[in-house]
């Protein structure tokens, strides 16, 4: 029992800054709804079948850049805990923008 321990984690950082929170929120709304506005647009501009490819072609690549900004400021004692869009730009903005 005596070498049962939990790692100490990282909470997530806290923005102080105003121009550190905007970018949070732009940087989160990114993640969050470019899918549906490309497919929106998609729609709204050729058809429903092309709006489908553009929906899933967006899924992949804000997967692809939400797993890499996961990946590159998260510690690696974490990475396998869930985190939020906006934790995700949190993490991202204090660790990378506005140390």
């Amino acid at each position: 029992m005596e070498d049962d321990f939990l790692e100490l984690i990282e909470p997530t950082p806290k923005i102080e800054k105003k121009k550190c929170r905007v970018l949070v929120f732009i940087i989160s709304f990114f993640l969050k709804f470019t899918t549906v506005i490309a497919a929106l647009i998609a729609w709204y501009l050729y058809d429903y079948f092309i709006a489908g490819a553009t929906l899933l072609i967006t899924f992949l690549i804000v997967g692809i850049i939400r797993s890499k900004l996961r990946n590159e400021v998260i510690p690696l004692n974490q990475q396998e805990f869930h985190y939020t869009d906006k934790a995700i730009a949190t993490w991202y903005v204090a660790k990378r923008i506005c140390f």
